[in-house]
């Protein structure tokens, strides 16, 4: 059955084209229209049985060598008369001798209206007819378009593209998008040039919903391409920018520390006068101006190292089990003074069920002494500064709560950005570098955790990060819910619901870090 199926489509691709020849030559258009053909085709179908009936009939009552010539004759004159009449009816009904085509945009719907180039493909993606109102720009690049293969237009490395995209139609798809290049034919100046075009094809059926062709619109998308090329130039370009940024800050971190060592290392013997006493009081305080300008920059420049660390995914977490009872009271008693000195109460509240996690034991406690250490220095005398810790589903949950200052929801966008600190009123004059909560949140993605803030204005900040507390998370592909990938350095993002929080601000953000 396969094998006469095959049969049959070739015979009647060949009557197609012998057809389309004649109209061709016959009519005063240069495209053949398809229902003609149509029509055509099934006279001659029609035809076939009467053209050995008729010879063998007349064989009976005169002799086969007159029968025969005078049968063949008689069918054929029939069948020229047939079709000559029946494609006069049809121009009839079409006086202005217009495409068939013009009917597939609807009514009176001329197919000079459409943009790009129409094409109408048989059911062997050959093309039939083409027209449009662009029909004069795609011509160019169309060798002897009619009656051929438009996989041949196609440039040799599209080809497969293409046939996929009809094929699809052909198995039962109604619709289907492709883009593909074009390749100029004619010699000189424009010669090898390529046109990039996108070509919208739908299926054509007849009323028993078999495949019949295609109909494609095709538009130039060459501006879109040459668009797309520049914006991937950028992206690299930005790319390869970001990077050199972080090898200079890598390289100019390492260079600072050498003699950030020297310099803490013999202010160190200076301020303990190991080597005799100082002679007054203004040299052992300019010693100690010395050594502790040489300890908050030592701690930037770490800070920087870290930052480069974790943007160039070389921040390698060590995850080990141990008590996050133990990080938090390191924690505690390292800041205690320093909250003690400014009139604070530092406190911690841990949970009953609160034991080992697996995680990166230096990390985590570096997460813990920036929040806790951001939350003293914008905490004015008095207030109080809590850290809660307790494991909810699996989850360690981390939560650095004060009564400080609080951020102002125009500013509080620009939290997380390294090197950016929110200068207003309140604290201008406070100290440091704005890579804190940057690291912060680098250092909680690695970790596959979430870092979640609320804040008020004169009333404080809570700051609570979450993080799997049998490390499952480290190594894992963060983003977010859609599947789009997070920037790094990471940019806290803020919703705020301003009908029942009018001076609430509550961020979530999934931070997205390169992980070795």
């Amino acid at each position: 059955m396969q094998v006469l199926s095959k049969i049959a489509d070739r015979a009647f691709a060949v009557v197609d084209r012998a057809a389309h020849g004649c109209l061709v030559r016959m009519g005063d258009t240069p495209v053949a229209r398809t229902a003609e053909i149509a029509i055509l085709r099934s006279l001659f179908l029609a035809f076939l049985a009467p053209l050995i009936a008729a010879p063998l009939a007349l064989s009976m009552i005169l002799s086969p060598a007159v029968a025969l010539p005078l049968g063949v004759s008689v069918v054929v004159a029939v069948l020229l008369i047939s079709a000559v009449s029946a494609l006069a009816v049809l121009r009839l009904r079409s006086p202005d001798g217009v495409s068939d085509m013009t009917d597939l945009s609807g009514p009176g719907l001329p197919l000079e209206a459409c943009p790009g180039l129409v094409l109408l493909l048989d059911q062997n993606a050959t093309l039939q007819s083409a027209g449009g109102r662009d029909a004069a720009h795609y011509i160019p690049y169309l060798r002897e378009p009619l009656e051929r293969a438009f996989a041949e237009q196609v440039h040799v490395t599209d080809r497969i593209a293409f046939v996929s995209a009809f094929d699809r139609l052909r198995q039962g798809d109604d619709a289907a998008m492709v883009e593909l290049r074009l390749g100029r034919p004619v010699s000189g100046s424009d010669a090898g040039r390529f046109m990039n075009v996108r070509i919208d094809l739908s299926a054509r059926r007849d009323g028993r919903g078999q495949f019949a062709g295609v109909v494609g619109v095709m538009r130039d998308i060459t501006a879109d391409v040459a668009a797309r090329a520049e914006l991937a130039r950028m992206a690299g370009e930005v790319d390869q920018a970001n990077d050199a940024k972080s090898r200079f800050l890598a390289a100019v971190s390492h260079e600072m520390r050498t003699p950030l060592n020297a310099i803490l290392g013999f202010s160190d013997i200076l301020v303990g006068e190991y080597f005799g006493r100082l002679e007054n009081d203004r040299q052992r305080e300019y010693v100690h101006l010395i050594r502790q300008s040489g300890g908050h920059l030592l701690s930037v420049v770490n800070a920087m190292l870290d930052m480069s660390k974790i943007e160039a995914g070389r921040y390698e977490l060590m995850l080990e089990p141990f008590p996050v009872a133990e990080a938090i009271n390191e924690c505690e008693s390292m800041l205690g003074l320093q909250a003690r000195e400014k009139g604070l109460t530092l406190t911690s509240r841990l949970g009953r069920d609160l034991g080992e996690v697996t995680a990166d034991q230096r990390a985590l406690r570096q997460i813990l002494i920036n929040l806790v250490g951001n939350a003293i220095k914008f905490t004015e005398p008095g207030g109080a500064v809590t850290v809660d810790a307790v494991i909810e589903g699996g989850d360690l949950k981390l939560s650095i709560s004060d009564t400080g200052i609080g951020i102002a929801p125009d500013k509080i966008k620009l939290l997380g950005q390294p090197f950016v600190q929110i200068q207003n009123d309140y604290n201008r004059c406070y100290e440091g570098s704005g890579l804190g909560l940057s690291l912060v949140k680098g250092l909680v993605a690695l970790h596959g955790g979430r870092l979640t803030m609320t804040s008020r204005v004169g009333e404080g900040t809570v700051v609570s990060v979450t993080v799997p507390a049998d490390g499952s998370g480290a190594g894992r592909d963060n983003g977010t819910e859609d599947g789009n990938m997070i920037e790094f350095p990471p940019r806290l993002k803020a919703t705020v619901d301003r009908a029942e929080r009018p001076q609430e601000e509550r961020l979530y953000d999934d931070a997205k870090a390169k992980i070795a």
